[in-house]
């Protein structure tokens, strides 16, 4: 329900929500460290908080703990990531990510507690069994990602945005239906103690926004 705030109060909590979001990184070097489930589940909860097309809430995030199935997930995403580093990606793709410093070798896809793989529901399925279709699935998925990244950064975990390309192969491990295409592969956890993050700066306001 909508709550209008004095100005005063507004601007502390614009202040404060930057700052935390501002102090956020992509980590790809995780503890094993466990994380109880239910902080996941409340992840997941706040994702689907996000508004969607005709408010048909086109995602399934899929949560994996199991080790032997996240070794499986690491082999079959390293696989595709020595083609795309091999051949598909192109010189200035690469020369992009230089910074980073990316490969194709994945060892935190074993070491994180949990992996979660969001699914856009391209479309439905009323009860009766037929079709329904969907709106906005992309932007609507793009949404609740955001959502999920959020969440996880408040309560104090760590993730990463993960796409290796393509990724149907997270459709047969973890035994989607046709309907469903993998948007992106989450790992979740806490930072290894010797994580490192790139010195990244973001861009100012004035590039981002345009007042008229």
């Amino acid at each position: 329900m909508f709550e209008a705030l004095p100005e005063k109060e507004m601007h502390v909590r614009a202040d404060a929500c930057y700052n935390r979001m501002n102090a956020r990184r992509s980590v790809r070097d995780f503890s094993d460290r466990p994380v109880p489930r239910e902080f996941i589940e409340q992840a997941i909860r706040t994702a689907s908080t996000a508004p969607s097309g005709a408010h048909m809430q086109p995602w399934t995030f899929v949560a994996v703990s199991d080790p032997e199935l996240k070794r499986r997930i690491r082999e079959a995403a390293e696989e595709e990531e020595r083609t795309s580093y091999n051949g598909r990606m192109s010189e200035e793709w690469l020369e992009a990510l230089e910074p980073i410093g990316t490969d194709a070798n994945k060892p935190f896809l074993e070491t994180v507690p949990w992996i979660v793989v969001l699914f856009a529901q391209r479309s439905g399925v009323r009860g009766d069994g037929s079709k329904r279709k969907h709106f906005y699935v992309q932007e609507s998925c793009g949404i609740a990602a955001g959502f999920f990244i959020a969440a996880l950064h408040e309560m104090g975990l760590a993730t990463l945005t993960h796409t290796p390309s393509p990724m149907r192969f997270l459709s047969e491990l973890l035994e989607r239906p046709p309907n469903e295409a993998p948007y992106i592969l989450f790992p979740v956890g806490y930072p290894a103690a010797h994580a490192v993050v790139p010195d990244l700066q973001r861009k100012p306001l004035g590039d981002v926004a345009i007042w008229r």
